[in-house]
Formats: C-alpha cells, structure tokens, sequence
C-alpha cells in the first residue's frame, strides 16, 4: 500500500510538470535512460523500449505517463510497450526505481508520439439553406431542441443570441459589455458556458432567458476560441494545436489533447463541435474542418468547404475576417449545419466518403 501511495503522488507531480524542453531529468542517485533517449519521436502505435542505466541495483522499477501505469521491471531489462494507447504529442515517461524501504529514486524523460494516418478526405452534398443574421460575426454556434445559440464576437459587437433555423430570425439576444470579445459557447446542462478572447474571463448564462449569471477568471492564461461538450467533459481551443479537457460542472482543466495529422500538429484549431464519438474543428482562415479522435488527437478526417459558400458569391466579401466558422449538431435528426462570420446563410450539410 506504501509503495501505491508513493506512486499515485508522484504520478500527479508527473502530471504537473511537462518535461518537453528535450532534457533528460537526472537524479543525485545517477541513475540515467538508455532509452528513451529525451525528444525521441515514435509514431503511434510503434513499440518502444523503456530501459535505465541503473547506479545501484533495484528491486523493481514502475514506469508510468499521464499518471497511467505502463509495467514494470526489474533491474536494467527493457520493458516493451506499444504506443498504441496513448494520445499524440510530448509525452513525460516516469519512473520510480525501488530499493527496500528506501524512498523511490525518480527520474523521467520524454518521448513525441506523431501521427501517420492521412485524414480520410470527405465531400459534401448542400441538404438545406437558410438565412442568417449578417450581424452575428459567430463564434459559437450550438443546436438545442431546434433552436440555433450562437455566440456573436469583436468588441461592442459581442452578444449571446437563440434563433429560429427555418428564418435566421433572432428570437432573444442578450448584450455583452463593450470590453469584452465573446468567443466560443457549449450548452451544459441548464446553462450556457462562454470563452472570451482576450479579457482573462469566462461567463455563464441561463439557457432558456439567456440570462447572464456570472464571469469568473480563467484557469490559465491564454486566449479562448472554441467550446464544445459530450456529456462528459467539455472540450476547449487557444488557436494552438491543444485541445484542453475542462471538468464539466467546474470548469477547472484536467488535461490537454494535441492534435496530429500525418504531416505534423495541426494548428489553429477554432469552433468546435462534438459529433458521434468524434471532435469536429473549425480551421481558422481556412475552409477545413478536421475530424479528431479525442482519445488520441489524431485527425481521423477533413473536408474541404471552400466551395461551399466562395468569397465572391457572399454579400459581405470587403473584409477577409468573414471566414467559416460554426458547427452545430442535430444529434437526433442527424443534421449538420455550418457558417461564417457575418454570412447571411446557413448551410444544412451531409458528409460523406469520397
């Protein structure tokens, strides 16, 4: 039991630090890896050897990542582990070298998991059209017993807003203040969750009054971009190619997912929404919409909409910021809906193999 609850603690402190400068942690014991050597990067997937050059001999070593134990050895013998569990990007591989009652000599470095998988390339066939206030610059957009919640941003502009589909017609809006810069939503439960850009704060208002209830500081400080939830756990965008898992009822982050395709991390990840078991991003100033794999950040498949709605054919085209952005999901009916920033459509979507 002791040697559980020195494993558990210290796993938590591996969680907390991320060794991703490429330096190998060294311990006053002298203890070193042989393999993996810092910065080492695997596809996932592939096996690798965990083995330590030890300074005294051991009784057993525990390696372990994400707090997640990997296996054991004993002594210098490599333990063989396959990468096809864990999820893409720097990963801290810990251990806690044993020796009788002493406290565990600990000593991690890291490895970077990337991705081979090309994205399955996906077309698109038009179901729907409809009209869309030309004065909502979306950041979020959210279908709820068939009504549209969109999130409309900039500064002095920002406001939360529930529509009707069939008409683009607003049928509630609540204003935001004028400092602030809405950016994405997610509707859990009762309550509408909101990132802001800029201003370090997040917001809560109630679903069916789109009453503002409060703001409160966020966890860390980085800019917000987009939000969406399964159920569980909410799922939350900087423009980086992390994905961050917030706890649901707190809002408090709990870990990060980093998103790969087969040529590298993918960056710029906006508006998201959570569709059948799958992520679906927004790529700023592009027409792509990935498709994530949230258990490993992989990037299963993308579609491209440059075609959808082209620059020329918008009645708003004197300004590049109007670009795609927007998902929304009809879990029930099976629809998809996408749009743009100050677009005056709305477009009912179906995806398909190609």
């Amino acid at each position: 039991m002791r040697h559980k609850l020195i494993y558990l603690s210290y796993c938590t402190l591996f969680l907390l630090t991320n060794c991703s400068n490429g330096q190998v942690e060294h311990t006053s014991a002298g203890s070193h890896w042989l393999s993996p050597l810092a910065g080492t990067s695997v596809n996932l997937g592939d096996s690798v050897n965990l083995q330590l050059s030890l300074s005294n001999k051991a009784d057993s070593i525990v390696f372990f990542t994400d707090g997640i134990k990997l296996g054991n050895s004993k002594g210098e013998s490599a333990l063989h582990i396959s990468t096809s569990n864990l999820s893409l990007g720097i990963k801290t591989i810990g251990a806690l070298v044993y020796r009788g009652n002493e406290e565990p000599e600990e000593i991690s470095t890291n490895i970077v998991v990337k991705s081979t998988l090309v994205p399955q390339t996906l077309k698109y066939s038009v179901q729907a059209t409809f009209n869309h206030d030309t004065s909502s610059y979306t950041q979020g957009l959210e279908y709820y017993k068939g009504f549209l919640y969109e999130s409309d941003g900039l500064l002095g502009e920002s406001s939360i807003r529930k529509t009707e589909i069939s008409t683009g017609k607003v049928l509630q809006l609540t204003k935001i203040s004028d400092e602030i810069f809405a950016e994405g939503i997610t509707i859990v439960e009762d309550k509408i969750f909101m990132l802001t850009y800029r201003n370090a704060i997040n917001l809560e208002f109630e679903l069916n009054s789109l009453k503002f209830i409060r703001q409160f500081p966020v966890q860390y400080q980085r800019e917000g971009w987009g939000l969406c939830n399964d159920g569980k756990v909410i799922y939350s965008t900087d423009g980086t190619n992390s994905i961050y898992v917030l706890n649901k009822d707190t809002y408090m982050q709990e870990r990060a997912i980093e998103v790969y395709d087969h040529k590298g991390p993918v960056y710029e990840l906006n508006e998201l929404e959570f569709v059948d078991g799958m992520i679906y991003a927004n790529i700023y100033n592009s027409n792509r919409i990935v498709i994530i794999d949230p258990a490993t950040g992989q990037v299963k498949a993308e579609v491209d909409l440059s075609n959808l709605y082209p620059d020329s054919s918008r009645s708003m085209k004197d300004f590049d910021g109007f670009v795609l952005n927007g998902i929304a999901w009809d879990s029930k009916a099976k629809r998809l809906f996408v749009t743009g920033k100050k677009w005056d459509k709305l477009f009912q979507i179906k995806l398909s193999a190609q």
